[in-house]
């Protein structure tokens, strides 16, 4: 009788686990801190703000930095963006505002590391401030939320300061949405998404309720009858399949799931192959890849079918890969699964280059396979309209319809995040939240109500 796959959990003692899976990148010490925002020239009309997309005003927190005003710094932060923690932590700040930021120009060629800086700031803040903002008058409006993401938290937290009363809706039994489920254990480490989450919930007037799943629980049109006003931040639930032969096999799996267990459970109890394939080029793909590694896979290849000025994950990230053993490959189309007696043994890929169109092209008759013991799909993840049938809402181009304001086309029903137009960030989620919170209050107050 064949065995299954060579995956098994406890590949690592304890101890290694513990290292592997610590905060990737220390934080700053206040000397440091202190340092590093004396070289900013706190630029007037500062190119850093407008790639920061919650529009934090970037000079002012750091120059309150410099100044030892560690209070103004965070509120500076906190103000523009709830989540500037988990931010700092997780959005590629090398593409956003430190790319723009004046000293690329110079000879050294050294940004301000500004989300180090703002890890700092926001850091201070919940080890010693407490939460910063206070909650105005009860207004007796109720708002239901979809989705305890970093959207729906940034839009829970801003109408709670306005007052509002709202329950925020989520299949999970934890809030935080990705920065919970979805990220990297050693890049929000030390349960910094629940620290975080306990922070935002402290201003009031926000109760979770978990296990709910819109379309099972609950319809748009049922809690628009309960609420005066609901905000979507169902984000991407969906995953794209290869559609491969052999996809079916044992050791085939989502990344995302495979990231989710690592967050939910005891890694000594998560299985990992000796051999591990990734398939795909984003963010997803490389924290898949990584942690496999540091979960004790012995070879990991990550494998994309496209160039790497192509690849969604920015250099930074790809850079993180490799210098965590990861084997990176380009150019390569997956073909189908390979078994041996019924047994995932490996993945045959096709090589690929720049057609006479300009386009991929790939070579059926010029293989390769790819040894592995269990393969990680992260091929992209899809909006999943069925919820919403029936409710008139418009979807095009897979993902949620929205005015300027976060408004859908469903009177009173605002939606914002990843289920909706625009880039695929945390940062933008949570302006995204926070806008249509504003949007929200302000048609309560045009109501004179």
């Amino acid at each position: 009788m064949p065995q299954g796959p060579d995956i098994a959990p406890g590949r690592l003692t304890d101890v290694e686990l513990a290292l592997n899976f610590s905060d990737a990148h220390p934080p700053l010490t206040h000397a440091q801190a202190v340092v590093e925002a004396d070289r900013c020239f706190y630029c007037y009309d500062a190119p850093c703000i407008e790639a920061c997309p919650t529009g934090i005003d970037i000079p002012r927190f750091i120059r309150a930095i410099a100044t030892d005003n560690m209070a103004g710094s965070a509120r500076i932060i906190l103000e523009s963006n709830i989540l500037g923690g988990s931010c700092a932590r997780v959005c590629p700040t090398e593409i956003l505002c430190e790319q723009k930021c004046v000293h690329n120009t110079r000879e050294e060629g050294q940004p301000i590391r500004i989300g180090m800086l703002q890890r700092h700031a926001t850091d201070w803040q919940m080890d010693h401030g407490g939460q910063p903002f206070t909650r105005a008058a009860p207004t007796g409006q109720r708002i239901a939320i979809v989705g305890a993401g970093p959207a729906g938290l940034a839009c829970a937290h801003r109408l709670a300061m306005h007052g509002h009363d709202v329950v925020i809706h989520d299949r999970h039994a934890l809030a935080g949405g990705l920065n919970e489920y979805g990220v990297a254990a050693y890049k929000l480490a030390d349960d910094f998404a629940q620290r975080e989450v306990d922070f935002l919930l402290s201003i009031g007037g926000i109760t979770f309720e978990g296990g709910k799943v819109l379309g099972r629980n609950m319809t748009v049109a049922s809690l628009r009858r309960e609420y005066d006003a609901v905000f979507l931040a169902v984000g991407l639930a969906g995953v794209r399949s290869l559609g491969i032969e052999g996809e079916d096999l044992d050791g085939v799996m989502n990344a995302v799931d495979f990231i989710e267990g690592l967050r939910s459970a005891n890694r000594q109890t998560v299985p990992v192959g000796r051999r591990v394939v990734v398939i795909g080029g984003g963010n997803t793909a490389v924290d898949a890849a990584v942690q496999a590694r540091r979960l004790g896979a012995e070879d990991v290849t990550l494998v994309y079918r496209r160039g790497a000025e192509n690849m969604s994950a920015t250099p930074v990230e790809r850079e993180w890969a490799q210098t965590n053993g990861v084997t990176v490959r380009l150019w390569a189309a997956p073909v189908r699964l390979v078994a041996r007696d019924g047994v995932l043994d490996g993945i045959e890929f096709a090589r690929g280059r720049i057609g006479p169109d300009g386009r991929p092209a790939y070579d059926p008759d010029d293989t390769f396979v790819v040894a592995a013991d269990m393969v990680l799909k992260a091929v992209g993840q899809t909006f999943m309209p069925d919820p919403l049938n029936g409710e008139s809402i418009a979807i095009s181009g897979g993902r949620i319809m929205v005015d300027a304001t976060g408004q859908t086309t469903m009177q009173g029903v605002y939606a914002g995040g990843d289920c909706t137009p625009g880039e695929d960030l945390t940062v933008a989620a949570v302006r995204d939240g926070r806008d249509a919170a504003e949007a929200i209050h302000a048609a309560y107050m045009a109501a004179g109500r």
